[in-house]
């Protein structure tokens, strides 16, 4: 008799990546035991980042294991979290029924194809003669007894009031539970009254959210990211969940591959950003700028850290004129950094303002960007800067699709 094949094997050099891509996250640590393995469901993909030097993993497929080839007693692998795509479909996911408006289509098909679990299912979004919405949900019926989502953009104030509409709507068709991902949170500047008179809108758009109809499993989950102040989370009624996610991940996942990563400095524009973001950052040297007044004027100092000789990456929730940004890439510059790029979650950029932002294409840190980095938050600004230097797309996609699956 023939002797059995041994079972199909990936063996992984120490100096390689393995890009495997689950839905969840977690950390094995191996040590010197009798088989020196470590078990876990392929049925999740996964991404090892690093080995230590000479040596090297073998994925047995068959068998669900990863073996340590090496005769050191303890390695360290980690697993890193996305979606499953078509390859290692992972075991038990949650169907979604996903919805979207037309400026988020493009985002919502990106999400769809994180995942096998997620389902596109398409609005009709009509007028009538006087412009009010004529909106149409087709076979509403199919959704019956599934879990829905609704991907929403509310970029200004006249789309709101039909996605609105929709939002209300869904949860009442019988689904097990109903999802709002609204991943920019537009009225979260307006978070507070100066002075008797000021309207807090972000509470106002909170209180509206708030009140979305009970689904048949619950309370309605929100999903947004980086809401300008974390306080707002207050203004939220018991009537729905919201979950509160974060860019800063793509970011630095986009800083690692850069060729310089080891010479990157974070700088934040004011003491709000640095208490927003820095502990999700503190591994990277940081600089903390000022505003300060001086007469009728309000200039921006570094209050800390040192710039000289580092390509400094200005950090911020959103950017709407640019002006504070701009202000304080030239007092970096001043100070010697080499080259200044930025990252904002929220690219929003009223009247072209994104056109103030140049490319350096090196040498010229005080008046160009060498990167721009935003997420596709805001589907109407991603149009309008896609592939034109410094300005580079961070998607959602991923986190969402995960988020989902909540």
């Amino acid at each position: 008799m023939a002797a059995t094949p041994p079972p199909p094997s990936l063996s992984v050099p120490s100096n390689k990546s393995l890009k495997i891509r689950p839905s969840h996250s977690l950390l094995l640590q191996s040590k010197k035991k009798n088989n020196n393995s470590l078990r876990f469901d392929l049925s999740l993909r996964c991404e090892i980042k690093s080995f230590e030097s000479h040596r090297s993993w073998t994925i047995d497929m068959n068998k669900d294991s990863i073996h340590n080839n090496s005769s050191s007693s303890s390695s360290l692998v980690s697993v890193s979290a996305a979606n499953s795509a078509s390859e290692f479909p992972t075991k038990n996911a949650k169907k979604v029924v996903l919805f979207f408006c037309a400026e988020t289509k493009a985002l919502a098909e990106k999400i769809s194809a994180e995942s096998d679990a997620i389902e596109l299912r398409t609005i009709s979004w009509g007028k009538f003669p006087d412009s009010f919405p004529n909106i149409f949900i087709p076979n509403a019926q199919g959704i019956r007894g599934q879990h829905v989502a609704f991907l929403a953009s509310f970029s200004s104030p006249a789309v709101i009031f039909e996605q609105i509409s929709v939002i209300y709507a869904l949860p009442k068709l019988f689904v097990a539970s109903f999802t709002l991902v609204l991943p920019f949170f537009p009225t979260g500047t307006s978070e507070r009254m100066e002075d008797e008179g000021d309207i807090a809108t972000a509470f106002t758009l909170a209180r509206l959210l708030s009140n979305i109809p009970i689904s048949g499993g619950g309370p309605t989950s929100l999903v947004t990211f980086d809401i300008h102040a974390l306080q707002e989370r207050f203004y939220f009624g018991d009537n729905i969940l919201p979950c509160f996610e974060s860019g800063i991940p793509l970011l630095k996942r986009r800083l690692q591959d850069l060729p310089d990563s080891d010479r990157i400095s974070i700088a934040f524009p004011d003491d709000g950003a640095w208490k927003r973001f820095h502990k999700q950052l503190q591994h990277f040297p940081m600089i903390v700028c000022a505003k300060v007044r001086e007469g009728d004027q309000r200039i921006v100092r570094i209050k800390e850290g040192d710039p000289k000789g580092r390509h400094v990456v200005i950090v911020d929730d959103l950017v709407q004129s640019g002006g504070t940004l701009i202000e304080c890439q030239k007092v970096l510059a001043a100070h010697g950094a080499t080259e200044i790029s930025a990252y904002v979650t929220h690219g929003i950029f009223p009247n072209k303002s994104w056109e103030r932002f140049g490319h350096d294409n090196g040498g010229h840190p005080e008046t160009a960007f060498t990167y721009f980095w935003i997420t596709d938050s805001c589907p109407l600004t991603v149009r309008h800067v896609m592939n034109k230097p410094p300005f580079e797309v961070l998607s959602l996609a991923s986190s969402i699709s995960t988020t989902l699956q909540i």
